[in-house]
């Protein structure tokens, strides 16, 4: 048999001893894996995932049983053969024989029958659940070729046989398919999660599990720091009136925080201090309530950097691992396909095909304290792949911060909000929803019965009220151009301009650069055409300009609108829609030092702008148009406010769209109830990678030592031996452009691959502007 010669080649060198079966080749240590270890590992770090939810023993039975069928002696041949001569050697797939052993023990208890394509689907990503069912029933009639796997692990571990059904969570009602749905979703997490773990101490031995930290030390570290970094700012610029009142934001904030589990809105204008009331309520939540950790989610990868930074210098040790991981890589390292057509020689493998450890090394947020993208969020709760649902898992007793709620997808609010329910019924999760322009989610109908949500600050209108520190200009007409904006924009010292588009944005500059190419420190501009390192340098110089008085012109597209900590006394704002105009309002008169009468924003509408129509969504343009603009109310009027976001609502949802099926993804949420897992994940896509992907970018400007240590994780990532802190650290470094343009820039040697859906830009680079749109 070729197991015998395989097993007399290794004599002295690898003990194979050929009644235990391998369930991984030795690797560098020169230890093989054996296939009970693997199981049984695999089996209990499952189980323990799964504990919080009630489904321990569902996730130790399926992580015991997904390996079964490497128990075949064809795929043991085949291992052992490739393990000794080095040789590629296919082997035929191991999930069928742990599907139909899972199946046969869970038939007594139908709803626990989809959490089979758990093991189907541990390699591939979860099938929909019908094509499943079709394979099953194939196998219950005849089950020859999955009958050797199975008799041959019962031999070294005879409780594969036991015949016991697993126990089901209490809460789990069969009728309700949303329950069913995300309980399978979330032991397959558990299960992956702990079969990467496992596989990965094996090949590399050491701590892959992050030792625990609690919430009530993280806790007192933060407040402990932001007292002291208080005391610090007063005492470099004194005390003030808008101090105060955030202080008194944030004690309330902790006394909502001693309420249940459950949902909360944490509705605060810009400027009153919401990031560390937000940061702040729900660590003190999470102590109080023994939850395991923190998620913040924001909109834009500019929002994560800064929220990151400042979390970081309240929480991370001074010494030791730190304990907020910023999650918002653009990597897909399991694309199906990347533009272009040419293969990768040197590897001998596809462009676009996944390698066994970038899958290894894919981020499963094993941290205390996680800033990430909603984009990662909902790619996490709503994927089928293992590398995006790996994580979901660790949502489980957490705090879930969606900073900038109003920035959820209209068309895929049902399903959004059904997933979250979801979390917040059964897994445990507190979810809080920030946002100064706070959207009626109530009125849509996941959410219209059975859930209360609770306000973190009582009285939210006197807030607005006190902290209304600009005016409203409005700007139509045939004479309004981007020319004649940035015109009248140049005539102040220091102001800021925010337009639709990379494409108006780099106009804009342009209009102010002139013939004069030579570089002017006080012309900035900011786009997603520029990397998340020349990002945070053009906003700290902006930040340092403003604060020493120096003259500023600012032109940004939208990731300028959350969390950007900048303060003009004047702002210009394309038309778009007022809770984005709001927004960019929000770095007007920010610190409320100027009287209001004096700064102005103006909403303007270019003849020659993106028309908000092309970025934003319709209904949204429709509600807005009745009640927002010259002679109606004002974007920071609350009840206006409240009746566009339910008009917008209304205009969409159900029957009330021109949509038959609903156009706030009524259709997807059908989908999820036939458990349609490959087609849910396609339409929730908020970031459609048919139209915007990243590339890395080496900034010809980088110091040396930064620069090699970008081309250091870019090689690692060309070599298929990243680890997570290859991804963290090529974050700062990548730059965004449509997917057409790639193609252009690869076809004329601009970019080049680096992996999966990954390029390495190797084109001109503006130092003020990135990667320019073309002509």
């Amino acid at each position: 048999m070729v197991v015998q010669r395989a097993v007399a080649a290794l004599k002295g060198v690898l003990p194979s001893p050929v009644d235990r079966l391998v369930a991984h080749s030795p690797g560098h240590q020169g230890t093989w894996h054996w296939y009970e270890d693997h199981a049984r590992g695999t089996a209990e770090l499952a189980s323990r995932f799964a504990e919080p939810w009630g489904g321990g023993d569902l996730a130790y039975r399926l992580g015991r049983d997904h390996d079964t069928g490497k128990g075949a002696c064809a795929w043991q041949e085949g291992l052992i053969e490739e393990a000794t001569t080095g040789r590629k050697i296919r082997r035929p797939p191991h999930n069928n024989a742990g599907t139909l052993l899972f199946a046969r023990t869970a038939e007594r208890v139908p709803a626990l029958l989809p959490c089979a394509g758990v093991i189907e689907g541990h390699h591939t990503g979860l099938s929909a659940w019908s094509e499943v069912r079709l394979r099953l029933k194939s196998l219950m009639i005849d089950s020859s070729e999955v009958d050797e796997a199975i008799h041959r692990v019962a031999m070294v571990m005879p409780e594969v046989l036991d015949g016991s059904c697993p126990t089901v969570p209490n809460w789990l009602d069969p009728r309700d398919t949303a329950a069913v749905e995300m309980l399978v979703r979330m032991t397959y997490s558990a299960v992956i999660d702990a079969d990467r773990l496992d596989t990965a101490a094996h090949f590399r031995p050491g701590t892959h599990i992050r030792p625990h930290v609690g919430m009530h030390e993280l806790w007192e570290r933060y407040e402990a720091r932001r007292q002291g970094a208080i005391v610090e700012r007063q005492r470099s610029k004194g005390a003030s009136w808008l101090d105060k009142l955030r202080e008194n934001v944030y004690q309330e904030a902790l006394e909502a925080a001693a309420g249940k589990p459950g949902v909360y809105r944490l509705h605060l204008p810009t400027g009153a201090g919401k990031t560390f009331t937000g940061g702040g309520f729900a660590l003190r939540h999470a102590s109080l309530h023994g939850l395991r950790r923190v998620i913040v989610a924001v909109p834009f990868i500019s929002i994560t950097e800064q929220n990151a930074a400042e979390y970081r210098s309240l929480l991370d040790p001074e010494q030791g691992p730190p304990v907020v991981l910023e999650h918002h890589s653009a990597v897909n390292v399991e694309a199906p396909q990347s533009p272009g057509t040419s293969t990768n020689a040197r590897h001998g493998q596809k462009r676009g095909q996944p390698n066994r450890w970038a899958k290894l090394a894919t981020e499963n947020w094993d941290a205390p304290f996680i800033v990430t993208t909603t984009v990662r969020l909902i790619e996490t709760i709503f994927g089928n792949t293992p590398w995006a649902t790996r994580r979901l898992h660790r949502l489980a007793n957490s705090v879930i911060v969606l900073d900038e709620v109003q920035a959820l997808p209209d068309g895929l609010l049902t399903p959004i909000l059904s997933g979250l329910r979801e979390l917040v019924e059964h897994y445990g999760v507190t979810l809080v929803l920030s946002s100064a322009t706070q959207p009626e989610l109530a009125a849509l109908n996941p959410w219209r019965s059975g859930l209360p949500q609770r306000d973190v600050v009582a009285a939210p209108a006197p807030l607005f009220e006190q902290l209304r520190r600009v005016r409203y200009e409005w700007r139509t007409g045939p004479d309004v151009t981007l020319t004649s904006i940035a015109a009248e924009a140049a005539d102040h010292d220091q102001v800021l301009v925010v337009v639709n588009g990379t494409k108006d944005a780099n106009r804009i500059h342009r209009a102010w650069i002139g013939t004069n190419h030579e570089e002017n420190p006080g012309i900035l501009h900011l786009s997603t055409r520029m990397t998340g390192g020349h990002r945070r340098e053009t906003i700290q110089a902006a930040k340092q300009r403003l604060g020493e008085g120096m003259g500023t012109f600012l032109v940004s597209t939208s990731l300028i609108e959350a969390g950007v900590n900048l303060d003009f006394p004047r702002g210009y704002r394309a038309k778009s829609t007022p809770e984005s105009e709001q927004q960019a309002a929000g770095r007007i008169n920010r610190e409320g030092k100027r009287p209001v009468k004096d700064s102005v924003m103006t909403v303007f509408d270019p003849q020659d702008g993106l028309k908000p129509e092309m970025v934003y969504n319709t209904c949204a343009i429709a509600a807005a148009s009745r009640r927002f603009g010259d002679g109606l109310a004002d974007p920071d009027d609350l009840d206006a406010l409240r009746s566009y976001y339910q008009h917008r609502y209304r205009l969409q949802a159900g029957q009330h769209s021109k949509d038959p099926n609903g156009a706030t993804g009524e259709v997807i949420e059908a989908l999820r109830a036939k458990l349609h897992y490959p087609e849910v994940a396609r339409r929730m896509r908020m970031i459609d990678n048919e139209h915007s992907l990243a590339v890395v970018v080496i900034r010809p400007r980088l110091e040396e030592e930064a620069r090699q240590a970008v081309q250091k994780a870019v090689d690692q990532l060309r070599h298929g031996l990243p680890t997570p802190a290859t991804y963290r650290a090529l974050q700062e470094h990548m730059a965004s452009i449509p997917k057409r343009e790639l193609e252009l820039a690869i076809n004329a040697g601009h970019a080049i691959e680096i992996t999966g859906d990954l390029h390495q830009w190797v084109g001109s680079y503006h130092p003020q502007r990135g990667i320019e749109p073309p002509a």
